[in-house]
């Protein structure tokens, strides 16, 4: 397995290693994010929601995190799951991070975590809660691995195994992803109409398997299209009208509802000021 290069960069302060995953692994995430830091510097960070859930496996003193919507106080975590969020939270590291993520699109979460994925909407959860002893082992061989190729290594072994026994989601739960993915304009009653269940029947089973249900994800995806566009310097006009906004006033309402900041604030300043993590995502 270890024939796939491990590439490093140095992101001011962290250094990443990433590799991409075993190809039958591929379609649900992209990469191995390995990252440790060279200052035990703390740091708060603004997480916002993304078309992916993410898994942390920590090698570094916890984190603490809040999550959004959760009604519960800050907790610190180790190595967690963070499900599908429709809503912006914030973790405060302490400094001297090192670990793995991985950010994996709803359904390949739904299969290789092995639980319905409306479990863990707007929740993290503690790895060792989802695969019991076996999150332990796996801690402790990612932290006793000589190299980061290895490490990686280990995780193509695990998460094969967790591939092949986890559920596959319903075709039409798929269809739906892609179809929502694909056309910024889709409706649900236009997704429901092409995959033959009815708007009820095909929310129930998107939010179980997805984490969220397909009118929510949709706006989730617009608002990711639009940070993508802004970032790259497009106006907020152009990026509202390509990303099916009604108006600039509708993206903004839509940035403070999700992020809970304006697009300027967000783009502006606090992506640089706060290390605000958008998360990288599965194409």
């Amino acid at each position: 397995m270890g024939e796939r290069p491990v590439e490093f960069s140095d992101r001011g302060g962290w250094w990443l290693a990433q590799r991409r995953p075993h190809p039958a692994l591929r379609p649900f995430l992209r990469s191995y994010d390995g990252y440790w830091e060279t200052e035990a510097v703390p740091t708060r960070m603004r997480t916002l929601p993304t078309r992916t859930a993410v898994m942390i496996i920590n090698l570094g003193p916890p984190l603490l995190l809040t999550v959004p919507d959760a009604g519960e106080p800050d907790r610190e975590y180790g190595s967690f799951v963070a499900g599908m969020h429709d809503g912006h939270g914030m973790y405060l590291s302490p400094g001297g991070q090192r670990g793995v993520q991985l950010d994996v699109t709803p359904l390949g979460a739904y299969t290789l975590l092995g639980v319905p994925l409306a479990h863990l909407t707007n929740a993290a959860v503690e790895l060792s809660d989802l695969f019991g002893r076996s999150a332990h082992t796996l801690v402790e061989r990612l932290a006793a691995a000589p190299s980061w190729s290895d490490r990686f290594d280990v995780l193509d072994a695990f998460l094969l195994r967790r591939l092949e026994a986890g559920p596959a989601p319903d075709p039409e739960v798929a269809r739906a992803w892609r179809l929502l993915n694909g056309d910024p304009a889709v409706t649900v009653a236009g997704i429901a109409a092409d995959v033959g269940w009815s708007r009820k029947h095909l929310t129930h089973r998107f939010r179980e398997q997805a984490g969220l249900p397909p009118k929510v994800m949709a706006r989730v995806i617009r608002f990711q299209r639009a940070i993508g566009l802004l970032t790259g310097g497009t106006g907020l006009a152009d990026a509202a009208s390509a990303c099916g906004y009604y108006d600039q006033a509708h993206l903004s309402r839509e940035f403070r509802a999700l992020s809970g900041c304006t697009p300027r604030e967000l783009i502006g300043g606090q992506l640089d000021q706060q290390r605000v993590t958008t998360l990288a995502e599965p194409a």
